[in-house]
């Protein structure tokens, strides 16, 4: 399949219609849409099997989070497989894996610690082959069509995640728990069939080659250079050497280190922010089911946000308001401050969530920054991290409520946090990305 076609820099627009046109997009994009609301599905139903089972609301937490902090160790130990593999194979094993542990939570009565266990397990892998479909979707949208790729499965995305959690209490009010992990068990194995059916079969050399190429070099504070989570491991080494030694190529390069934190840290403080929002409707004895309306005002303001900046403004113009979007997702939070009631409440929800669009303007910088032999461990690191992050931004700020300063001004801290984020990017991203420069390494052979 030939790529998008379209011009690789300056200040040329897409639309949705081209990036839907991509038949390799279209098919990746369709598939992970159906594996978010499988996702959604399957963590709020697995997290009502262990309450039901156990009583604990501990354990229903650490059920419903086990799935995203082993990511990152995934990511590092192995997330050199994403560029070492066939694409195909990696994505349609990725969904099988998946599908085999829904139906096992599903169909088999085992302790608590075992089912937190196989959850964990499997989400090791997840970094390996989402690094492969976020790769093969780089080198399939050019230019400013991968940025509107980014921003219509964003946009897909908060919306899958809102359809799973509906199904899911649907699913489990008429079927039980278990019923409805075999229902997330089958989305799974219609994405694994749909890729395997209908992606080409590409060998690893086809899409850019490895990182642990001979010849890779890398320099600390390039534009890309150094990130080349391309170090060769010389044939002497394993998976886990190569994605260990890429991964610090990759966080040694200046460039890539401060756009991958760039895009980890606001979202990790707001998801602290949103993870207290149902003590901060008890704590203030909201109506019943009014917590539920705050938890979808952000998702809700995501899309909105994504829809405006991904569709209306020219790429340029995405890059020069990172900074003010990154204020836009904190700023409304320190309202919580004051303790609003629910309508001024979700009012700074909604305002926080459309800052979240500030990702779309680093997309195509961050592209520009990875050498070709190294995308899939890098967008497989950026995706583990920033999940790793939003599991640990709840514990940090629930402890800070804790300590003393109340849901609202936990909040309200997490808001601070992410403008004094925005603060720090503002002393070093350009307001527009340079052009980018061909990948330095060469690719495996």
């Amino acid at each position: 399949m030939t790529p998008t076609a379209g011009p690789a820099q300056g200040d040329h627009r897409a639309t949705y219609r081209e990036v839907l046109a991509e038949p390799r997009f279209r098919l990746l994009f369709s598939t992970r849409t159906v594996a978010i609301t499988a996702d959604a599905l399957r963590i709020t139903t697995f997290s009502v099997l262990v309450f039901s089972s156990t009583g604990s609301a501990l354990l229903s937490a650490v059920a419903f989070g086990i799935g995203f902090i082993p990511q990152l160790f995934g990511s590092l130990l192995l997330g050199s497989l994403a560029d070492r593999l066939p694409p195909r194979a990696l994505i349609t094993g990725g969904y099988a894996l998946t599908c085999a542990a829904a139906l096992l939570l599903a169909a088999v009565r085992m302790p608590v610690a075992a089912s937190l266990g196989v959850v964990a397990l499997v989400s090791l892998a997840t970094p390996v082959f989402h690094g492969a479909s976020s790769r093969l979707v780089a080198q399939s949208l050019k230019g400013d069509a991968y940025v509107l790729g980014r921003s219509l499965s964003n946009i897909a995305s908060a919306g899958a995640q809102l359809f799973g959690l509906a199904l899911g209490g649907a699913a489990v009010a008429a079927l039980g728990p278990r019923r409805a992990l075999a229902v997330s068990a089958v989305l799974y194995l219609g994405c694994a069939l749909a890729v395997r059916v209908r992606l080409p079969r590409l060998e690893a050399g086809e899409t850019g080659g490895a990182p642990g190429t001979p010849g890779s070099a890398g320099g600390d504070g390039g534009t890309g250079a150094g990130a080349g989570a391309g170090a060769g491991d010389g044939g002497d080494g394993g998976a886990v050497r190569a994605s260990l030694r890429g991964a610090g190529l990759l966080l040694r390069d200046r460039t890539v280190r401060r756009l991958m934190l760039a895009q980890w840290l606001p979202v990790a403080f707001v998801a602290g922010a949103e993870g207290l929002i149902v003590a901060y409707a008890g704590e203030h004895r909201f109506a019943p089911g009014r917590y539920a309306v705050l938890m979808g005002c952000l998702p809700v303001g995501m899309l909105v946000g994504d829809l405006l900046v991904g569709r209306f403004l020219r790429p340029r113009t995405r890059e020069r308001l990172v900074v003010p979007l990154v204020a836009l997702a904190g700023l409304p939070l320190l309202g919580f401050a004051a303790e609003p009631g629910v309508g001024v409440s979700s009012c700074l929800l909604l305002i926080s969530g459309v800052g979240y669009a500030y990702g779309l303007g680093l997309q195509r910088p961050f592209l520009d920054a990875l050498p070709e032999a190294g995308q899939g461990q890098a967008f497989g690191l950026l995706g583990s991290g920033s999940m790793t992050l939003q599991g640990v931004g709840p514990v940090c700020l629930g402890a800070a409520a804790a300590a003393g300063t109340g849901t609202g001004g936990a909040i309200a801290l997490a808001g601070g946090a992410v403008a004094l984020t925005a603060g720090w990017i503002r002393t070093w991203h350009p307001r527009t990305s340079p052009a980018p420069s061909p990948a330095p390494f060469p690719a495996a052979h």
